[in-house]
């Protein structure tokens, strides 16, 4: 069975692109949590402040983050939607073990002024706005990508790989972002799937899809607006700067899988600076049509649910894309057995560095297909020296223990 997660949004296109391998650099990792509530900030953004190196925290609320040179001085940036922006200076951070608390944020609503914003024309704005505020020249990318593939609660694949990215720009024309695998490594059968094997289809190449400002498709496409209900919900503060949300959710029962969510709108400068989505319910019966890409006859494959999330940040004035995540829930069962599983896909990807100078367009025969499979390519690019030099997001202890399981494993193999 051959799954995709290019739903809608996703079109078919090319990708590619490269980087320097950085010399030195120092190391800080750690944890961020509500200051109020104890709990992990996941997903929140930390950078190195005034530049384009940072990483993104992991479910559990931790991060790695790497800084080119053995220069202690700058401080680090942590921002994060409903929070205030944190900054703390390198050196009075330790190498690892740091807990970060960052403060909840309640932004003052006046009802008048809400009352009077029209959400889909709020939208509309964000959207005639792009050319003003996000980057309309290409610029080399750093990307860390990983996927992992769970039946039931074990995993059974985990990819990962350092991508080169060339980002096209937020503009019109034919000019297409293109990516290849710098780096690459995988983890699989940690655990045997039962009877079915699954592939992700498309992977670093369906998560630059995911990038709606540029990739519209049935979430930001003017042609469906018609197709939603949306809803002004507040104001909330994303790295001390206002933002307007606007929820939707769709109308009624469509051919098209359609989705549900909250898109976030800067707004001093009408820039989308988050979209966080779902497939709706009225559209979860029938994804699986768009979704599963090949299967046996006798499997029938449901949906239970599939969460997006993407977010930018701002450099320079300008907005670019910051990172990505999906996670597509499925329920599989074999006709005329009682064999049933959960099978969990999930990708992520945090763009770790940007240069504006070393433009290079990789030839279209290096970049990753919509086509291809990771996990069955990152074999040739493996390289065990690589890991240590690259920004990552700090896997889930649960996928440390996996991969370690899968090393002893292969070590005994090969006595």
């Amino acid at each position: 069975m051959l799954l995709s997660q290019g739903q809608g949004f996703a079109r078919e296109n090319n990708l590619i692109m490269g980087r320097q391998d950085s010399l030195s650099y120092i190391t800080v990792s750690g944890k961020v949590i509500d200051q109020n509530a104890k709990s992990p900030v996941v997903f929140a953004t930390v950078y190195k402040t005034g530049t384009s190196i940072g990483t993104v925290t992991n479910s559990d609320g931790e991060f790695i983050l790497k800084i080119s040179g053995k220069s202690e001085e700058g401080t680090i940036t942590i921002s994060y939607l409903g929070f205030k922006s944190k900054v703390i200076p390198i050196s009075g951070l330790l190498k690892e073990g740091n807990i970060i608390t960052v403060e909840p944020y309640a932004v003052a609503i006046d009802e008048i002024v809400i009352k009077n914003i029209n959400p889909l024309d709020l939208v509309k704005t964000a959207l005639s706005k792009i050319k003003d505020n996000y980057v309309r020249t290409p610029e080399m990318q750093t990307g860390f990508y990983r996927e992992t593939i769970k039946q039931n609660k074990s995993y059974v694949s985990i990819s990962e790989a350092v991508l080169d990215i060339y980002n096209a720009g937020y503009k019109d024309g034919f000019d297409y972002d293109r990516i290849k695998i710098y780096k690459g490594r995988k983890s699989k059968d940690v655990k045997k799937m039962d009877t079915v094997l699954v592939k992700f289809q498309g992977g670093p190449r369906t998560a630059m899809f995911l990038d709606v400002v540029k990739n519209p498709g049935f979430v930001l496409d003017p042609e469906f607006f018609d197709k939603y209900f949306y809803k002004l919900a507040g104001i909330v503060s994303i790295d001390n700067r206002d933002n307007y949300v606007v929820e939707f959710d769709q109308k009624l029962i469509n051919d098209n899988t359609l989705y549900q969510g909250k898109i976030y709108i800067d707004k001093e400068t009408k820039a989308i600076t988050s979209v966080d989505f779902k497939i709706s319910d009225m559209s979860l019966p029938t994804a699986a049509r768009d979704l599963v890409k090949k299967k046996p006859a006798a499997m029938k494959m449901d949906v239970i649910s599939g969460n997006y999330l993407v977010n930018y940040r701002v450099i320079d004035s300008k907005w670019v894309l910051n990172y990505v995540r999906s996670e597509v829930v499925f329920k599989s069962k074999w006709e005329k057995r009682l064999f049933k599983s959960t099978i969990t896909t999930m990708f992520e990807m945090a763009i770790t560095d940007r240069d504006v100078q070393n433009i290079e367009k990789f030839p279209g025969k290096e970049t990753v297909k919509y086509s291809d499979v990771l996990a069955d390519q990152v074999a040739a690019f493996e390289d065990n020296n690589f890991w240590g030099e690259y920004n990552t997001i700090k896997p889930d202890e649960s996928i440390q223990v996996a991969i370690e399981k899968l090393n002893k494993k292969l070590k005994r193999s090969n006595r």
